[in-house]
């Protein structure tokens, strides 16, 4: 799934969905400090789609809270309900 989604990047690489859907993929896979980073490249091109911005903070949060920074995946938390 991560290489298509890679695939798909290189092709469209300002899809904010396409790099949501590959943090997901990160988070998945375990990789939380990149899952965090790839969901923040998708809210800087989600623009005024907040419904994606509101999940990238969750899968933020989720990333955060399994690195062990509760405070920060607080603030992720509040950050998805702005």
């Amino acid at each position: 799934a991560a290489a298509s989604l890679e695939r798909a990047l290189r092709i469209e690489p300002r899809n904010p969905r396409l790099w949501h859907e590959l943090a997901r993929v990160r988070l998945k896979q375990g990789q939380h400090a990149q899952a965090e980073s790839v969901a923040a490249r998708s809210n800087s091109w989600a623009g005024d789609d907040k419904a994606l911005r509101a999940e990238n903070w969750r899968l933020i949060a989720q990333s955060r809270e399994a690195r062990g920074d509760t405070e920060g995946a607080k603030a992720a938390l509040e950050s998805a309900n702005r």
